[in-house]
C-alpha cells in the first residue's frame, strides 16, 4: 500500500508531553490533524517551554498563591460558622420546657424499645441483632471481610486416640429411652395443651423410620408399598389409616403393627399387644430373609431391613416390660438382644440395660456393664459418665459431710468420687441443675445432642429417682459439681478430660426441645455491647425526662448553655 502522509514534525520524543504524543498518535492513525488541534498543541508546547524558563522563586510564589486560593475555597463555607451558631442560639432560645420534655421522653421510649428487642433477640437466638446486621450487611458494603475461623490443626501421629476421637461436632443421636407417641407424648399434649415434640425432632424420626423400615424390594409387596407412603406422611391420622390399609392387604405386616403401637395405642398395655403381634410377624419374615439373603443384593438389603424391624420390636417390648414393672423380664430381654445382635451397639441398648439394673439396685451388674462400655475408645454419654459417678458416690455419700471433709481432708474413696463427678460434669455440664431440681424438667425429645441440654433432660428424666434413692448422693453432687469449672480452662480452647466443649449445642438444642422450655446454655454468653448501650441510653434519657419534668426552667438554662 502507498505510504501515508508524513506526520508533523515535533520536538524529540524524550521531551514531548504525553498529551502531544497521544494527539500525534491519534492523528497518525486517522490522517493529518485539524488546524485547530494543531494550534492548541503549539500553544501548549509554548507555555510549557516558558514555564521551564521561569526562575525557581517565581514558581514558589505561584505555588503559595495557588495554595491560598485553594484554602479559601475549602474554608469559605466554614467561615460562616459564626452566623450559623448565632441562628442556632436564636432557635434554642425560642424552645419551651415542654419541647425538651417531649424530646427526652421520645428518646427514652425509642431506646427502650430497641433495648427490649435486643434482649428478646439475644434470649431467643443468642446473638445481638444489631451486631448480626452490621456483620452480615454493613461490613461488606464498607469493604470489610468477615474473619473466618481458623482451620483445626492436624493431629500429630503421637497423639492419643482420645484426641483423634472427636473434634467437637453437633451430631444428633436417637434417644435410646424415647417415649411412646400415643401412650405418653400425646397424653401429655391432651392434659397440658402443649406440644412436647418439635417439628425438627419429628422430621428426624420420620427419616429414621424410612431408613430402618424400608428397602428397595418394598415395591414387590403391596403392603410394604403402602407403609413406605405412611412413613412419609406428616399427619398422624393419615399414618394410622395407612397402617390399617397395609394390614388389610397383609395381616403379617410387621411395620404396620409397629406404627400402630407407637402412635395409635393410648396405653403401654395396648402398645405391648401391638408389639407382640409385630414380633410374631417379624420373626417369620426374618427367617425367610435369612434363607435367601445370599441370592442377590436386593435380598441382602431386605435382610438388613428385617433385622432392623426385629431388633426395634424386641427393644420396645423390653421397654414396655420395664414401664409395666416387669423389670427382671426386661433385663433378660435386653441381655438376650445384646447377645443375639452384638454388632448393633450403636443403638445404645446398654443404656436401657443400665437404667433397668439401677431400678433393680443391682449395682454389681451395673459396674460390670460400665466396665465394658466405659472405655476410652468408645463414645461417651451422660448415662455412662453420671452412672459411674453415682456408683463411686454411693460408696462415700452416706458418711460425707462438707464440714468434716474440710477439717480432716478427703479420703481416697471421696477423692475418687469427686473426680468422677468432675468428669461427668465436664462431659455434660447441664445435668446437675436438673438432678438438683434447680431447673424444671420436660418430656425428653426423641433425639438428643450429646453434651447438650437435650441429653441432660433425657438423662435426668429417667435417672433422677436413682440419685434420690442413694442417701447423700445429691448432697455430694451439690457440694462438688461447681468445682469442675475451676479445672476447665477458660476460654474453652481445650478441655481437661474431654475434647473442648462444642459451641454449636445451643442452636441444635433449641430445635430439639419445645419452645416453652428454657434451654440451658454453657458457657454462659456475655451480654452484647449494644444491650448495655441501649440500656444506658434508655436510662439516661429517662433521667433527663424526669429532671425536665421536675425542674423545667433549670433544664432549659442547662440546654441553652
Amino acid at each position: 500500500s502507498p505510504p501515508g502522509p508524513a506526520l508533523p514534525r515535533g520536538p524529540p520524543l524524550s521531551r514531548r508531553s504525553p498529551v502531544a504524543a497521544m494527539a500525534d498518535s491519534g492523528g497518525g492513525a486517522r490522517g493529518p490533524p485539524c488546524p485547530g488541534a494543531a494550534a492548541a498543541l503549539r500553544r501548549w508546547e509554548h507555555l510549557r517551554r516558558r514555564a521551564a524558563t521561569v526562575a525557581p522563586w517565581a514558581r514558589g510564589l505561584l505555588a503559595v498563591a495557588a495554595g491560598l486560593g485553594l484554602f479559601y475555597v475549602v474554608l469559605r463555607v466554614p467561615l460562616r460558622l459564626r452566623d450559623s451558631l448565632a441562628a442556632v442560639a436564636v432557635f434554642l432560645s425560642t424552645l419551651t420546657p415542654k419541647f425538651y420534655f417531649a424530646l427526652t421522653v421520645t428518646s427514652s421510649f425509642i431506646s427502650g424499645l430497641i433495648f427490649v428487642f435486643e434482649w428478646w433477640h439475644f434470649r431467643k437466638y443468642g446473638t445481638s441483632f444489631i451486631e448480626q446486621v452490621s456483620v452480615s450487611h454493613l461490613r461488606p458494603l464498607i469493604g470489610g471481610t468477615e474473619s473466618s475461623p481458623p482451620a483445626p490443626a492436624a493431629f500429630s501421629s503421637g497423639e492419643s486416640e482420645t484426641s483423634r476421637q472427636g473434634m467437637p461436632e453437633c451430631k444428633v443421636w436417637r434417644n435410646p429411652l424415647n417415649l411412646f407417641r400415643g401412650a405418653e407424648y400425646s397424653r401429655y399434649m391432651w392434659v397440658t395443651g402443649k406440644e412436647p415434640l418439635t417439628y425438627y425432632d419429628m422430621n428426624l424420626s420420620a427419616q429414621d423410620h424410612q431408613n430402618f423400615f424400608t428397602c428397595d424390594t418394598d415395591a414387590l409387596r403391596p403392603s410394604d408399598t403402602v407403609m413406605q407412603k405412611a412413613w412419609r406422611e406428616r399427619n398422624p391420622q393419615a399414618r394410622i389409616k395407612a397402617a390399617h390399609q397395609a394390614l388389610e392387604l397383609n395381616n403379617d405386616c410387621a411395620t404396620a403393627y409397629v406404627l400402630l403401637a407407637e402412635e395409635e395405642a393410648t396405653t403401654i398395655v395396648d402398645a405391648e399387644k401391638y408389639f407382640k403381634q409385630a414380633l410374631k410377624a417379624g420373626e417369620m419374615i426374618y427367617r425367610k430373609s435369612q434363607n435367601c439373603h445370599s441370592q442377590s443384593p436386593q435380598h441382602e438389603a431386605q435382610l438388613r431391613r428385617d433385622t432392623n424391624v426385629l431388633v426395634y420390636v424386641k427393644r420396645r417390648l423390653a421397654m414396655c416390660a420395664r414401664k409395666l414393672g416387669r423389670i427382671r423380664e426386661a433385663v433378660k430381654m435386653m441381655r438376650d438382644l445384646m447377645k443375639e445382635f452384638p454388632l448393633l451397639s450403636m443403638l445404645n441398648i446398654h443404656e436401657n440395660l443400665l437404667e433397668a439394673l439401677l431400678e433393680l439396685q443391682a449395682y454389681a451388674d451395673v459396674q460390670a456393664v460400665l466396665a465394658k462400655y466405659d472405655d476410652i475408645s468408645l463414645p461417651k454419654s451422660a448415662a455412662i459418665c453420671y452412672t459411674a459417678a453415682l456408683l463411686k458416690a454411693r460408696a462415700v455419700s452416706e458418711r460425707f459431710s462438707p464440714e468434716t471433709a474440710s477439717k480432716r481432708g478427703l479420703s481416697t474413696a471421696e477423692i475418687n468420687a469427686v473426680e468422677a463427678i468432675h468428669r461427668a460434669v465436664e462431659f455434660n455440664p447441664h445435668v446437675p441443675k436438673y438432678l438438683l431440681e434447680m431447673k424444671s424438667l420436660v418430656l425428653p425429645p426423641e433425639h438428643i445432642l450429646k453434651r447438650g441440654d437435650s441429653e441432660a433432660v433425657a438423662y435426668a428424666f429417667f435417672h433422677l429417682q436413682h440419685w434420690k434413692r442413694i442417701e447423700g448422693a445429691l448432697n455430694l453432687l451439690h457440694c462438688t459439681w461447681e468445682g469442675t469449672f475451676r479445672m476447665i480452662p477458660y476460654p474453652l480452647e481445650k478441655g481437661h478430660l474431654f475434647y473442648p466443649y462444642p459451641s454449636c449445642t445451643e442452636t441444635a438444642d433449641r430445635e430439639l426441645l419445645p419452645t416453652f422450655h428454657e434451654v440451658s446454655v454453657y458457657p454462659q454468653k456475655e451480654l452484647p455491647f449494644f444491650i448495655h448501650f441501649t440500656a444506658g441510653l434508655c436510662s439516661f434519657s429517662a433521667m433527663l425526662a424526669l429532671l425536665t419534668h421536675q425542674f423545667p426552667e433549670l433544664m432549659v438554662v442547662f440546654a441553652k448553655a
